[in-house]
């Protein structure tokens, strides 16, 4: 388990009960959930033996790790107008889902269930009371443990099923169903064991979380911003190496810095924002990492950086435009950001950014604009090319070559300035999408 708990880019790990294809979808509710409550009580003794894993596995966690099972909610950013750092840190401490909890009473069944819904990700969960010490063999419990050994059922639906069961209705069921089938009592707030199901048009998921709390929760960040996996995984595409320069002109509260200091330490990194919250935010996280001697911080714009041209080996950032900043209207200015940020990058250096759905949007439009104008100019007597990695149009990378200094400007590749493409990779932010785009600088800015 402690090696498991290095892995940087998985939001949550998870012991397999059973995969199966997706549940066929008809208006019979009771035929539904009957199908759903099968996935766990038609072969108990196979569930019993992999919760006998989990109990092995959390044995060695001892007791240390004996805190709240409930999920917190995804760190959000935040604009800068928002609460000082105090208020911020003081919510981060608190991130924990308030439940209302909701009683049903019945014969043997009581049952308490929560949910929490957002447009198609549903979260439910069942209610009792608790406390049993770890069991390591794959023996049924017996009749003191039953009475004991406390569970949770966890139930995220999208899709076909979403339209005809709700997250309550299926966590209810398979809540009674469990107590049924095992004998074991219902704790929303710290059960010894969460059940999860995961429902949608792709397959049929249960499994058990094997740590209490999300790997993106890290120890030595004490105020978050963008999700920790998301910072870790943009860092590990920039090809830190050892004495590089990396340069995160968007900084915010300095997560992206943090995840590289942490993972590549023998390297300088530099954070700029225009926001003194956010570099008050950032500059705490970095003291509370033990990271003063790794990361500089100073205010100054992206748009006009106060630093020497082609002087970085990597450009990071979190491109923070969208409604909840209130700045949608400056998603006009990515050109000149991107432009700045072309500027400070040495050749052969990398730029990676995550962009939101309208920001994918506008930089691809940026591309093809670009891709045009250098088209043309090829067309004028450019005779020397090389090939690189291209796009495909459905946005995987494909390697044609391993040339980088004079590329081919091919269709689909959206290069723009000396900057080529070097891959495009999805990832999630919970309710929302994501892309990080990666290029790589082939020669001086304007040339």
């Amino acid at each position: 388990p402690g090696e498991l708990k290095e892995l940087k880019s998985g939001e949550r790990l998870f012991l397999l009960l059973k995969k199966r294809v997706p549940l066929s979808v008809s208006r019979n509710k009771g035929k539904m959930l009957h199908e759903i409550k099968s996935l766990l009580t038609e072969e108990p003794e196979s569930c019993l033996d992999v919760i006998a894993t989990w109990r092995k596995l959390r044995s060695h966690e001892g007791k240390k790790d004996e805190v709240s099972q409930e999920s917190p909610k995804p760190h959000k950013r935040k604009p800068e107008e928002e609460v000082n750092i105090a208020s911020k840190r003081q919510k981060t401490e608190q991130v924990r889902e308030i439940v209302s909890e909701e009683h049903q009473a019945g014969a043997g069944e009581n049952c308490v269930v929560s949910e929490e819904e957002s447009d198609q990700d549903c979260q439910t969960e069942s209610k009792a009371s608790l406390e049993s010490p770890p069991k390591s063999s794959i023996e049924k419990p017996t009749e003191n443990e039953k009475q004991n050994f406390s569970f949770r059922v966890s139930c995220r639906c999208s899709g076909a099923i979403a339209k005809i069961l709700t997250s309550q209705e299926i966590g209810r069921a398979v809540g009674i169903a469990l107590r049924k089938q095992f004998g074991w009592q219902a704790d929303l707030r710290a059960p010894d064991l969460e059940i999860f199901l995961h429902l949608n048009d792709i397959h049929s998921v249960v499994g058990i979380p094997l740590f209490r709390l999300p790997l993106a929760n890290r120890e030595y960040i004490r105020t978050a911003g963008l999700r920790s996996t998301v910072a870790w995984a943009m860092a590990s595409l920039a090809e830190i190496s050892v004495g590089a320069f990396v340069l995160d002109p968007m900084c915010g509260l300095g997560t992206i810095l943090l995840e590289a200091a942490k993972e590549w330490p023998v390297t300088c990194y530099w954070g700029t924002d225009t926001s003194d919250s956010q570099l008050e935010g950032a500059s705490v996280n970095i003291k509370t990492a033990g990271l003063d001697d790794k990361i500089e911080l100073f205010k100054a714009s992206v748009k006009a950086l106060p630093l020497p041209s082609e002087s970085f080996d990597a450009v990071i950032s979190d491109i923070p435009f969208g409604k909840k900043f209130k700045i949608t209207k400056d998603i006009q200015l990515l050109p000149d950001i991107l432009q700045e940020m072309e500027r400070v990058l040495r050749v052969g250096g990398i730029i990676v950014l995550l962009l939101n759905q309208d920001l994918r949007k506008r930089m691809d439009g940026i591309a093809k604009t670009v891709e045009n104008e250098s088209l043309n100019a090829i067309s004028d007597g450019a005779d020397e090319t090389t090939s690189v990695k291209a796009l495909n149009n459905d946005g995987n990378s494909s390697t044609s070559g391993t040339g980088i200094e004079e590329p081919v400007l091919s269709c689909g590749q959206m290069c723009f300035g000396s900057l080529v493409p070097d891959g495009i990779y999805e990832v999630s932010l919970g309710k929302t999408d994501a892309f990080i785009y990666k290029y790589r600088k082939i020669s001086t800015a304007g040339n």
